[in-house]
């Protein structure tokens, strides 16, 4: 993965966000299968209410467990998620992911764009998608 020594990068300003039906075994997998770092959890047992995950290279998604109340505002079914993140070692990562368990939707490939890719699903049914794509320049 990239060095993630520049401690000078601005922090995150997106967020993307995902609701887990097992936000503790979600976090785990997260962490073993594709190299997020748990920053922060708030909870209590099982149930989580606020958590951050670090993408070292830069980045990070916020998650929660599935609360199942008719009056959330912010209700999102469990395994609605898919991201595309950026990786420098997409083969590596492939091969991590699937050793931790992620179910395979898309095998590494060269795009036509320049990227290296491939898909995944998380325990919840959320699709991953990692390659070297880092976007146009603006």
């Amino acid at each position: 993965m990239t060095d993630t020594a520049n401690t000078n990068a601005p922090a995150p300003q997106v967020w993307p966000s995902l609701r887990a039906t097992d936000a503790r075994g979600l976090i785990a997998f997260l962490v073993e299968a594709f190299g997020f770092e748990e920053v922060v959890s708030y909870g209590e047992g099982d149930v989580v209410h606020h958590a951050e995950l670090a993408w070292p290279p830069g980045g990070g998604i916020m998650l929660g467990s599935d609360r199942r109340d008719p009056d959330d505002k912010f209700a999102l079914p469990p395994g609605t998620f898919g991201a595309y993140v950026v990786t420098d070692e997409p083969d590596a990562l492939c091969e991590r992911a699937l050793k931790a368990g992620a179910t395979l939707v898309s095998a590494l490939q060269d795009t036509d764009y320049g990227s290296r890719d491939f898909s995944v699903r998380d325990p919840e049914g959320n699709l991953w998608n990692f390659g070297t794509y880092r976007g146009h320049p603006r």
